[in-house]
């Protein structure tokens, strides 16, 4: 599996547990790898998947305390979860995972929102990640 792939279900995971229960994510992991999610053994994004929506809950507090100072005239509450979810996924991947180059993690989620968020909301996400980036340098 290419990690772009790997990446849109780790944001599909991301998303449902926004509908559902944190504390549930394992066993939604487990039901997603069960059901359609098409892993070969051994395949590195399984861990990629795995281990990006664990830690997105783990330090889902400090996520949104990066993103929410970043939303120009928004509410945090008042976004719509799929916007949410790439934002989520996108800062846990600039400020946790090193071996994300940042400039991939916010093409990428600028991509997953074309293709998954109204259109607009997409430079919407950009917006909001290069001044994430601008703030961490």
């Amino acid at each position: 599996m290419k990690r772009q792939k790997a990446r849109e279900y780790a944001f599909y995971l991301i998303y449902e547990a926004d509908f559902k229960n944190w504390e549930e994510v394992s066993q939604m992991i487990e039901t997603a790898f069960n059901e359609y999610i098409d892993a070969e053994e051994n395949d590195i994004q399984t861990d990629y998947i795995k281990e990006t929506v664990l830690e997105v809950k783990n330090n889902l507090e400090a996520i949104d305390n990066i993103i929410i100072p970043h939303l120009k005239n928004w509410n945090y509450s008042r976004l719509p979860r799929v916007t949410k979810a790439i934002l989520r996924l996108a800062v846990y991947e600039i400020k946790y995972n090193d071996q994300i180059p940042v400039n991939v993690a916010i093409n990428e989620a600028v991509e997953i929102a074309k293709k998954y968020d109204d259109i607009k909301n997409a430079s919407f996400i950009n917006g909001v990640l290069s001044s994430v980036l601008k703030a961490e340098q």
